[in-house]
């Protein structure tokens, strides 16, 4: 089972590997036919949006409140801001 931010790197993975498979001429990937590229793409968009799905639900079920407060630990705090390309540390009191 993956985590929040697990599942949010990995949407990110499948939507770029999704946007290959229509240009992709050399390789095994050159002998598809354009029907076939057509759904392998679709297929890496429809996991994209599932791990999307559950990233959002994770992190919605989470917030980002201090973690005294009820929120999130820090842990995961920083492990959302570094898969969401933003990583800037918190400190325990809630402070930047």
């Amino acid at each position: 089972m993956a985590t929040g931010p697990e599942h949010y790197v990995e949407a990110e993975r499948l939507e770029q590997q999704a946007e290959t498979w229509m240009n992709a001429d050399t390789g095994w990937k050159g002998g598809l036919t354009t029907a076939e590229r057509l759904a392998y793409r679709m297929a890496d968009l429809a996991a994209a949006q599932v791990h999307a799905i559950l990233a959002g639900a994770s992190a919605a079920a989470l917030n980002d409140n201090a973690h005294d407060e009820g929120g999130m630990p820090l842990a995961d705090y920083h492990a959302w801001q570094k898969a969401a390309g933003v990583h800037k540390p918190r400190s325990k009191g809630g402070e930047d």
